[in-house]
């Protein structure tokens, strides 16, 4: 039976290009920014592990259903998705993938032009651009980039991790906007009122 995993250094490589990317625009000062950062790398490292590496979910569900599952080998990895699993088909499993990789791409293009708007902000407030919609882009960018992931190779463990990086990164966005509170006052509190957070044109 093909076993298509065991691909470390595809492990080592995406994950590696994943990071530098964050770390080249998110660029984490604090402690409390850098335990979030480490959870995101967690979230990625089990992602791809369980993409090339070692299919610790496909595994857990062959040995509950056995061989009963709609694909005949679950190891290759045209099959590892798990909607393919769950007898969808390959094409569409195919194009699920793709709608996943957009969203990973879309999260990509969201942090950059965010990291862009602040460098050219020297320190002070921006509230134009992207920022005129959404006061944390950076954190959307992220949130994108694993709901892309999600839905291109969902695992359990990254299912698991995923509402944890969330409550994360609102509260490293909570403790942010502090910050910026006691350094802009009523003009950031302004902002607020008039720029959502996470969602654009969603202001909660």
């Amino acid at each position: 039976m093909r076993y298509d995993y065991g691909l470390w250094g595809a492990v080592i490589f995406n994950f590696l290009f994943v990071i530098v990317f964050l770390l080249s625009f998110i660029k984490p000062k604090k402690k409390y920014e850098w335990r979030s950062m480490g959870v995101t790398g967690g979230f990625f490292v089990a992602l791809f592990a369980e993409m090339y590496g070692f299919p610790l979910t496909i595994y857990l569900i062959t040995s509950v259903f056995g061989y009963r599952i709609p694909v005949f080998n679950p190891y290759q990895h045209t099959n590892g998705h798990l909607l393919a699993i769950l007898g969808v088909g390959e094409d569409k499993a195919l194009l699920v993938c793709q709608i996943g990789g957009l969203l990973f791409g879309i999260g990509m293009i969201i942090i950059a032009i965010g990291w862009r708007k602040i460098f050219k902000g020297q320190g002070g407030l921006v509230r134009d651009g992207i920022y005129k919609y959404i006061r944390h882009p950076q954190y959307l960018g992220i949130f994108l980039m694993m709901v892309g992931m999600l839905v291109q190779w969902p695992t359990i463990i990254t299912l698991i991790m995923f509402p944890i990086l969330l409550v994360s990164y609102y509260r490293l966005a909570k403790r942010e906007e502090k910050v910026m509170i006691e350094e802009f006052g009523e003009e950031y509190l302004a902002y607020m009122k008039t720029t959502p957070a996470f969602i654009p044109f969603f202001n909660k």
